[in-house]
C-alpha cells in the first residue's frame, strides 16, 4: 500500500508544481526586461541585475542543504556577463530591494520547490539565448547560453532527483509553497526594476 501511494505522489509532483505556479510563471514571462521583441543590451543588464538580486540570497540559503543539484555557477556567469566591455555605462543604478529572508528551518520539500524554479529558469534562458544572440552580439550572453550541452541533461537529472525526494502529498504541498514563494521573490524584483530601468525602445514601445 505504501509503495502505491508513493507512486501516485511520484507521478504528480511536477504536475502539481506546474499547476501551482502557472499564473506566476505567466506574469514573470510578461514582466522580465527581455520579454519585449525589441530587447536591448540595456535590458539584458537589467535582467542580469534582477536575477543576481534574486539568486544570491537563495544560493546562500540553500548552501549545505540536501535539496537540489550541485551549484551550476550561475552567479559567476552573471558577473562575467556584467563585466563584459559592451556593458559599460549600461548597468542599472537602482538599489536592489532588501533580500528576502528565507526560512532557516524550511523542510527539504520546500527547498526542492524553490530549486524547481531556479532550475527551470535556465530552460527559459536557453530560449532567450536563441532569440537574442544575434541581436545583442557581440556580447556572449554567457548566462543565457549556459553550459555547452544545454540545460536539458541537468533538467532531466533534476526531475529524477525531485521525484525521488518529494513523494507524499504533504511533501508535494510543501514543494508547491516553496516554488510559489520563489516566484513571488523574483516578481518583487521585476516590479522594483521595471519603473526605473524600462524606457521607450526603438519604435516607441514602452515595454
Amino acid at each position: 500500500m505504501n509503495s502505491t501511494n508513493d507512486g501516485a505522489g511520484d507521478a504528480d509532483v511536477l504536475a502539481a508544481l506546474r499547476l501551482a505556479t502557472a499564473s506566476r510563471h505567466a506574469a514573470l514571462d510578461a514582466g522580465l526586461p527581455l520579454s519585449g521583441e525589441a530587447a536591448s543590451l540595456a535590458d539584458y543588464a537589467s535582467h542580469l541585475m534582477l536575477l543576481r538580486d534574486w539568486l544570491a540570497p537563495l544560493q546562500a540559503w540553500l548552501a549545505g542543504s540536501n535539496a537540489g543539484l550541485p551549484d551550476a555557477h550561475r552567479l559567476a556567469r552573471i558577473e562575467a556577463d556584467l563585466a563584459d566591455p559592451s556593458m559599460e555605462n549600461l548597468i542599472p543604478r537602482a538599489q536592489a530591494p532588501n533580500a528576502q529572508q528565507w526560512p532557516r528551518h524550511a523542510s527539504d520539500a520546500y527547498r526542492w520547490g524553490v530549486c524547481y524554479v531556479i532550475e527551470g529558469s535556465q530552460l527559459g534562458g536557453a530560449v532567450l539565448y536563441q532569440r537574442l544572440r544575434e541581436r545583442l552580439a557581440p556580447h556572449p550572453l554567457g548566462y543565457l547560453r549556459g553550459v555547452p550541452e544545454g540545460p536539458g541533461p541537468r533538467w532531466r537529472a533534476f526531475m529524477l532527483a525531485l521525484r525521488a525526494h518529494v513523494r507524499s502529498r504533504a511533501e508535494i504541498a510543501e514543494a508547491c509553497a516553496g516554488a510559489c514563494d520563489a516566484f513571488d521573490a523574483i516578481l518583487t524584483r521585476v516590479q522594483h526594476h521595471q519603473p526605473q530601468n524600462r524606457r521607450p525602445r526603438e519604435g516607441g514601445d514602452p515595454c
